[in-house]
């Protein structure tokens, strides 16, 4: 069995030869540091984060950066196109070429960082404009630093530090969030895009049933008073902002051009269903629109069905999510 090289990654062919689809590990991961002198010291308006709206990966960090209230400390730069060069800039919600460098590609950057640069040029990308240089395009490791390496910058009161049971990382729950962060990432996260880029039945179908019985397991889990209203109890935590950077796509998309098409969320998982309108429509003004202000709904459906080369995009479901 050959397994893709990230070279030959292109839309519509994305599984091995086998048929199933399997995610190369990001290679860039350094790491920003609170720690002043470390080999990337947590900086105000040193970094800046690469993101394409579509990519739930990147999408966390968006929403943590908000939370965090880092708006004005790390720089956030949109690519609003892919084609097959890959991320790009259009000009249509993004700027029309990076603004600092003057390209047209997200390669572009990837090869001023690393000249004989020859993998997946992949979003998100944190880069640091002294060192001008991609500090990393691990997209969970990056998550790690937004939610406490630049908390210097940031109030008292949000920091993880004094947030105690409220942090994204609570210590009394380590245990459990790695854990569901490793079955989510696996049936869940990953587990969309292994249904989606399959090549054969028996790939598709390898992903499919495990992808809907994990989704089960996480109903299941939110019909304990212990895991409400959020997954593990009365403060959002990490497992939520991974979860619904995936379940907010799922019924525009998910469901449709990636063919995870057994059960939608909106009629077959009412407390999931609750948890991601919770979360989006945010009734009390907890979150300062950091989960509804991050989502697009109309590019999810465009750019996936540009993922699996189709020139159609599915219309529905409409509305693109129910109220409350």
């Amino acid at each position: 069995m050959t397994v893709k090289n990230d070279t030959d990654w292109k839309p519509g062919s994305f599984a091995d030869d086998d048929g199933h689809f399997r995610r190369p590990e990001a290679k860039i991961r350094n790491f920003v540091s609170a720690v002043p002198d470390s080999d990337f010291p947590a900086e105000a308006n040193r970094y800046v984060l690469y993101v394409h709206y579509a990519c739930p990966w990147a999408h966390r960090i968006l929403i943590v950066r908000v939370l965090k209230g880092l708006e004005d400390i790390i720089e956030v730069v949109e690519l609003d196109k892919a084609d097959e060069i890959g991320w790009a800039f259009s000009g249509t919600t993004g700027p029309d070429k990076d603004p600092r460098y003057g390209f047209t590609h997200l390669r572009d950057l990837y090869l001023k960082a690393f000249p004989e640069w020859n993998g997946r040029s992949s979003v998100p990308v944190l880069w640091d404009t002294k060192k001008e240089t991609i500090v990393s395009n691990n997209a969970s490791e990056i998550l790690e630093m937004v939610y406490s390496e630049f908390d210097v910058f940031i109030p008292e009161e949000k920091r993880e530090a004094t947030k105690g049971e409220a942090r994204f990382l609570p210590l009394t729950l380590k245990n459990e969030l790695d854990t569901f962060r490793d079955f989510a990432y696996h049936n869940i996260n990953d587990g969309v895009y292994k249904v989606g880029f399959a090549s054969t039945q028996k790939a598709y179908e390898d992903s499919l049933f495990p992808l809907f019985e994990a989704l089960d397991k996480v109903e299941e889990q939110l019909a304990d008073p212990s895991h409400q209203p959020y997954l593990f109890g009365k403060n959002i935590t990490d497992a939520d902002i991974r979860l619904f950077s995936t379940l907010i796509r799922f019924d525009v998309s998910y469901f449709s051009s990636f063919k995870c098409n057994l059960k939608m969320i909106r009629y077959e998982y009412p407390r999931l269903h609750l948890w991601l309108r919770n979360l989006y429509w945010d009734p009390e003004n907890k979150f300062n629109g950091a989960f509804r202000d991050t989502v697009r709904f109309q590019l999810y459906k465009e750019q996936y069905a540009f993922a699996t080369v189709s020139p159609v995009y599915p219309k529905g479901p409409i509305p693109h999510i129910l109220p409350l």
